[in-house]
């Protein structure tokens, strides 16, 4: 299944937030959204996974989710959003209960997702007991035991130290290489965008438009923190970005 975004407009009690937003979001690629803050990212995100509605524009779903998807839109955001009282297992389970799949069922698509985000070993332990970024491989596992058509990531990655996420970029990558997934990733970290992105759509300051949609055709197995070519498309997104990051954050600081 794609989504297709068409010429989608939102406001706030009069407030422009994004404005005129066309974006394609092909089966099997990952498109990175990048932007200073309040460009309307997250709000892109929201409307694009139905819980607001637009002011204009459309958001399109062509095609059929893959079979046995039990939503076929499921986000992942930043904090985890895990149950303190739950194994690994548990909140994993949690997203098929109310589903019509008997015991045996549901074991086999738990132990298939802990395995494909190594957790298998884990499935009993209590999320206190995991660091950080186990904590996000559970969401992530949680997120793919519906079989989404399309995951919504929400700065997954962003409250995660440095050497945690990029060892998260690397477990998305593989991940991906070994099953490829549908995604729509919104990221402040350009560095994450360039390592797992296929397409990066850099976003304007408030209202958020496209400034530009950029193509990366390097594979992903292929992607490394050192690789010169992501390097060099890195600073060609700051570069873009800069001014609008630096009058976006004067905006930001005026209205405070």
């Amino acid at each position: 299944m794609d989504l297709s975004l068409s010429h989608v407009t939102h406001r706030y009690d009069g407030l422009e937030v994004i404005r005129d937003i066309s974006l394609d979001i092909p089966h099997g690629q990952i498109v990175c959204i990048i932007g200073p803050s309040g460009c309307g990212k997250s709000t892109l995100l929201r409307i694009t996974g139905g819980l607001e509605q637009p002011s204009e524009g459309a958001v399109l779903q062509i095609g059929e989710p893959p079979e046995n998807s039990l939503n076929p839109l499921t986000y992942i955001f930043q904090d985890f959003a895990l149950l303190p009282w739950r194994t690994v297992e548990g909140n994993v389970s949690l997203v098929l209960e109310d589903h019509d799949l008997d015991a045996t069922r549901r074991n086999e698509i738990i132990d298939n997702v802990l395995g494909r985000t190594k957790l298998l070993d884990f499935k009993s332990v209590l999320p206190r007991q995991l660091s950080g970024g186990m904590k996000q491989r559970v969401a992530i596992a949680r997120a793919l035991a519906v079989n989404p058509a399309v995951l919504l990531m929400d700065e997954p990655l962003s409250a995660l130290d440095s050497q945690t996420s990029e060892l998260l970029i690397d477990d998305l990558a593989e991940l991906w290489t070994r099953e490829p997934f549908t995604a729509c990733y919104v990221t402040h970290n350009l560095a994450e965008a360039v390592r797992l992105g296929h397409k990066v759509a850099v976003f304007s300051r408030r209202p958020g438009k496209i400034r530009e949609l950029v193509d990366i055709d390097i594979p992903l197995q292929e992607r490394t923190a050192t690789h010169p070519a992501l390097e060099e498309m890195r600073q060609h997104l700051w570069n873009l970005m800069r001014e609008e990051a630096l009058a976006a954050d004067q905006e930001l600081s005026h209205a405070g």
